[in-house]
């Protein structure tokens, strides 16, 4: 599981800084009066919390990823959380990008 870990990691620091690029791009349009809402995802996502930026979720993934790391064995469940919310980061991030 060591390698799923790893991979995860890797993941989470590609879209650490995606999210600090996407953070800035909304930082600039909330000064333009654009870009009002109350959150990034809705309610049926993955993510519990709710924020208008993109740093909460990838801290909130790494949160469960560094629990991922101290457990032996994994917890399935959550794993297929931690997994459900990168993909949904990786989209969004992607749809945003390409706007």
């Amino acid at each position: 599981m060591n390698a799923v870990i790893e991979q995860l990691n890797n993941n989470l620091k590609i879209v650490y800084r995606q999210a600090l690029d996407a953070d800035l791009q909304l930082d600039e349009l909330a000064k333009q009066g654009k870009g009002k809402f109350v959150a990034l995802f809705n309610k049926e996502s993955a993510f519990e919390l709710e924020a208008k930026r993109f740093k909460p979720y990838v801290l909130d993934l790494a949160a469960d990823v560094d629990s991922l790391a101290q457990q032996d064995p994994i917890d399935t469940e959550l794993l297929k959380v931690a997994v459900l919310k990168l993909q949904q980061l990786h989209q969004l991030l992607s749809t945003f990008k390409a706007a």
